[in-house]
């Protein structure tokens, strides 16, 4: 059983500016609950209990606001004899923690960085759970992203990405999965459509073994980008990873991918959520 997840969402969200610049991107709501929690809730479900939460630097931190009990809020509804509601305010249970690293946004940036410094700050030696924190896969009647990841992998030593289909017209617009036997081989960036090697596309949501977090702590601490050269993208050290013989098997989902980083996307995972009527 996985008990960690790492969870990045640090940056600025200049794509959903202006409101960014009050709310980080991660809280913008989608029905009643910020994005981050649709994966945080689907992680605790799944038995993560220590949650790794790559954050900015910059304070008040709105996502350590909404993790923490609101003492005030608490004893307001106690008062006024509305205890029912206690249980709506309590974000997190009692046996999972999420622990905070710090990124600076002037530093480092791309998809590797924040997994490796948790890595690194926690000495982490052991397969985790790894999701962006401002999309997530919605499947209230089936099984969760993290339900799909975690029955693919055979043991401590494969890792795994989940793979979701999109309209074979589209793929030009992701990052396309090949795949051969249920195993990642590559994944080729915005392909041609008539080249592409499958209609599943990566979501950023995976299990990332030792060996692969190694390959990823290495890319980053190896390589010295300029922040006008290129992003530290996870899929370069993902390639590596399988170039020195490690498995990453591709898990697919019934799932919808939701994200809330452009409005447009943002406007159909509210559309989405508030029109369930499960």
């Amino acid at each position: 059983m996985i008990k960690k997840a790492i969870i990045p969402v640090a940056g600025w969200g200049t794509r959903r500016l202006p409101i960014t610049k009050i709310i980080e991107k991660s809280m913008l709501p989608v029905g009643n609950r910020p994005l981050v929690d649709y994966s945080v809730q689907e992680l605790i479900h799944a038995g993560v209990t220590d949650i790794y939460m790559v954050i900015s630097n910059v304070e008040p931190c709105q996502v350590k606001s909404f993790y923490r009990d609101n003492l005030a809020l608490n004893q307001y509804l106690i008062d006024r004899g509305k205890s029912d509601r206690l249980e709506l305010a309590r974000t997190l249970p009692e046996n999972v923690k999420i622990h905070y690293v710090t990124q600076d946004p002037a530093g480092k940036y791309g998809t590797a960085v924040p997994i490796a410094m948790v890595v690194e700050e926690y000495n982490i030696n052991e397969p985790v759970l790894v999701f962006m924190g401002d999309d997530f896969i919605w499947n209230p009647e089936g099984e969760s992203a993290s339900e799909s990841l975690l029955q693919a992998v055979q043991n401590d030593e494969e890792s795994a990405i989940l793979g979701v289909e999109v309209d074979p017209k589209q793929v030009d617009k992701y990052g396309v999965l090949s795949v051969e036997d249920s195993y990642l081989t590559g994944i080729v960036e915005k392909p041609e459509v008539d080249a592409a090697p499958s209609n599943l596309v990566n979501v950023s949501k995976y299990i990332m073994s030792p060996k692969l977090l190694q390959e990823i702590v290495e890319y980053v601490n190896t390589n010295d980008f300029g922040p006008m050269d290129q992003e530290y993208l996870v899929t370069d050290p993902i390639d590596t990873y399988l170039k020195h013989g490690g498995t990453m098997r591709v898990a697919p989902t019934t799932g919808e991918f939701l994200d809330g980083g452009s409005v447009e996307g943002w406007l159909h995972a509210n559309n989405v959520v508030c029109g369930y009527q499960g």
